[in-house]
């Protein structure tokens, strides 16, 4: 019965956190969104919403691949080190997403905002 017990522990807690760091990205990422397509709101909310259900994908495939635990849990102490291990994987997981979408945006706004250098060569495509 730990074991089960174990099991429902982790998913409630996976799911509970992959669902919060979702909605706190999607409502305080829109604004940024909203600066990187430059004043395109309609954009910048479609493209948030499409974020959080690949966040949701990925992150909810995650969880259920990691929800097999290897070692036999027959104590508490078991159960919490399985699963503080389960979730921490989880918790990296998330904060990684989180990061490289910073980096892909910071990138996109950067790449949006930089002043465009006039070629040297006004008739060529270079």
């Amino acid at each position: 019965m730990i074991m089960v017990t174990t099991y429902l522990t982790y998913l409630v807690i996976s799911i509970g956190l992959t669902a919060w760091v979702a909605q706190t990205l999607h409502k305080n990422g829109r604004v940024f969104l909203v600066d990187v397509f430059h004043g395109n709101e309609a954009l910048a909310d479609s493209v948030n919403q499409m974020l959080v259900v690949g966040f949701y994908l990925i992150n909810g495939g995650y969880v259920t691949l990691m929800l097999t635990i290897h070692v036999a849990v027959t104590t508490p102490q078991g159960s919490i080190e399985a699963l503080s291990t389960k979730i921490g994987m989880v918790l990296l997981v998330l904060g990684g997403m989180h990061f490289f979408n910073l980096a892909i945006f910071s990138k996109i706004r950067h790449t949006a905002v930089a002043p465009k250098i006039a070629s040297p060569y006004p008739n060529s495509d270079y």
